[in-house]
């Protein structure tokens, strides 16, 4: 099983997607030319209207198609999301004052409740801590300890 990375920051024109669409919540239609896709392969794919988010696919069914050559259709099943909302927040280091811009992404139906619990969950991703309310940045958290 190989991993496919087809984010937007990449540029590859020779290894992209044409297409990548929620048929279902977890259930995903992609198509793209390049890379050798097979059934059990993992796409990595930038969420739309995101800077810098991405998700993991996991191909469950891959056609590939004879024209244009390289291109393929690859069904896949990934994170589940009904309405997938993405947000920018900011958040201060409580130890040095750095400022950390970040996206991420909830579920836009489960509401307000969701936001916070995604937002620390992101942060964590990016190396902060939160100590009961108290952000601290990675170099921050590596001096307290």
């Amino acid at each position: 099983m190989a991993e496919h990375d087809f984010r937007y920051t990449l540029l590859n024109p020779a290894h992209t997607l044409t297409e990548c669409r929620a048929l279902a919540p977890g259930r995903y239609q992609v198509t793209g030319n390049g890379g050798s896709i097979r059934i059990g392969d993992v796409l990595i794919v930038t969420l739309k209207g995101s800077r810098d988010l991405s998700q993991r696919l996991v191909v469950d069914k891959v056609r590939h198609l004879i024209n244009p050559p390289g291109q393929w259709t690859a069904m896949a099943s990934g994170p589940v999301f009904r309405e997938l909302a993405i947000h920018n927040w900011q958040v201060d280091c409580d130890g040095c004052g750095e400022q950390l811009d970040f996206e991420f992404a909830v579920d836009a139906a489960k509401g307000e409740a969701a936001r916070t619990p995604a937002a620390e969950a992101r942060i964590a991703e990016l190396g902060w801590t939160n100590d009961a309310g108290r952000h601290l940045c990675p170099a921050c958290k590596e001096a307290q300890q």
